[in-house]
């Protein structure tokens, strides 16, 4: 089972590669939105920032309003999305993940995930 700050470190793994992604790619991580992971497993919930093509300020604390993108896993998918050894609309498609935002949103990210 992943720790908390394994799920961190996958987290800021992904911005990482959000700030490395190009074309298409790179327009949907321009997003400008909030952002929660909820890590279903550990029974905590990441918040941050998706803007400039990179996640900041993620920490764990809650925030007082809901997030306009949230995920929710376990902390095992979370690290193995990332390290791109789930793939994440077979994750979807299963129930594994789920994914909630706006629709507008949901078109832009399918590109990014």
């Amino acid at each position: 089972m992943a720790t908390v700050e394994e799920c961190r470190r996958a987290l800021e793994e992904l911005s990482a590669k959000m700030g490395r992604a190009e074309g298409d790619t790179r327009k949907a991580a321009q997003l400008d939105r909030s952002l929660s992971c909820r890590v279903t497993d550990l029974d905590v919930t990441f918040s941050g920032q998706l803007r400039d093509g990179a996640l900041h300020d993620i920490d764990t604390e809650p925030r007082s309003d809901k997030a306009q993108i949230r995920l929710t896993m376990t902390g095992d998918d979370l690290v193995a999305l990332v390290a791109g050894d789930l793939d994440f609309a077979a994750a979807w498609a299963k129930g594994r993940v789920k994914l909630e935002a706006s629709l507008k949103d949901l078109l832009v990210l399918r590109k990014l995930l």
